[in-house]
C-alpha cells in the first residue's frame, strides 16, 4: 500500500506465510505485552505508512520493490493495537492521486492492500475499506468490505480514497467516510509533515507525530513512542 509491503527476497504468498508464523507462535502478542495497557491511549488512531519508494531506492533496488517490505509491519501493528484494545484503527493504503505514479508501482500497491485486508480479516477484524470503488484502480477483490465485514478491532481501510470525493457524499446527505470515528492521533512514518488529504473531517482535533523512519524499517518501538508522546499531549479539545 502507499506503505504496506512485504519482506524483502520473498514472494507475497511466502512473506505471509513467515509473518502468519511469527503471530501464531506468540512473538506478536510478546511485542503488545511491552506496551503499558494502564496508560491513556488513543481510541481511534491513523497509520500513515510511508517511504517505501525511498526505502528502495537506498537498497539499490527499483521503486517498486518498495511495497514488498511491509505487510509484516503491518500485520505486528494491527495485532499490537488489538491486544491493546484499541478499538479502531484507520490505515492510509493509497489515494487517488497516488495512482498517478508509474503502472508497476500503482500494480504493486493495489496487490499490498489486498494481501493486507484479506490477511486481517482472516485473522478477525471488523473490516471496512473506505475509497471509490467505481474506479478501474480500485481492487476488485476489496468491494466486499466497502461494507464493514467482521467482528473484533475495527479496521477502516483507505483504498483508492480522495478527499474531494470524501467530501463530495455531502451532497448526498453525508461525508462517504462517516462510518470512521474523528481520530485521536495519527503517526506517520516517512517524515512527512503534512496530512495529504487524510480524512479532512474527522483529523480536526487529531494530534499528529511523525517519524523519520521509513515504514519498511519499523520497529514496535515506534508505537511506543507514538503513544507516549499522546499520553503528555493537553487533550483539551479547544475547551
Amino acid at each position: 500500500m502507499g506503505g504496506v509491503a512485504f519482506s524483502q527476497g520473498c514472494t507475497p504468498v511466502a512473506a505471509l506465510a513467515i509473518s502468519r508464523r511469527r503471530i501464531e507462535d506468540g512473538s506478536g502478542r510478546r511485542d503488545a505485552r511491552r506496551l503499558n495497557k494502564k496508560k491513556r491511549l488513543p481510541r481511534p488512531v491513523v497509520f500513515f505508512p510511508e517511504g517505501n519508494r525511498r526505502w528502495a531506492v537506498d537498497q539499490g533496488l527499483g521503486r517498486e520493490a518498495g511495497y514488498e517490505r511491509g505487510i509484516e509491519p503491518g500485520l505486528r501493528l494491527f495485532e499490537a493495537c488489538r491486544a491493546l484494545s484499541i478499538p479502531e484503527v484507520s490505515v492510509y493504503g493509497f489515494t487517488q492521486d497516488n495512482t498517478r505514479r508509474p503502472g508497476p508501482q500503482a500494480k504493486m500497491f493495489r496487490e499490498a492492500c489486498v494481501l493486507f485486508a484479506e490477511e486481517i480479516s482472516r485473522r478477525g477484524s471488523s473490516l471496512l475499506v473506505v475509497g471509490d470503488d467505481t474506479s478501474p484502480q480500485f481492487p476488485a477483490a476489496l468491494k466486499q468490505f466497502r461494507t464493514r465485514q467482521g467482528e473484533g478491532i475495527k479496521v477502516n481501510f483507505l483504498v483508492n480514497y480522495g478527499w474531494e470525493w470524501d467530501l463530495d457524499g455531502l451532497r448526498h446527505g453525508n461525508l462517504r467516510s462517516h462510518e470512521i470515528s474523528r481520530l485521536d492521533l495519527i503517526v506517520r512514518w516517512g517524515g512527512g509533515r503534512r496530512l495529504s488529504g487524510f480524512l479532512p473531517v474527522q483529523s480536526v482535533y487529531a494530534d499528529f507525530f511523525v517519524l523519520d523512519a521509513y515504514w519498511p524499517d519499523f520497529d514496535l518501538k515506534h508505537l511506543d513512542e507514538a503513544l507516549a508522546w499522546f499520553r503528555n499531549q493537553d487533550r483539551t479539545l479547544g475547551g
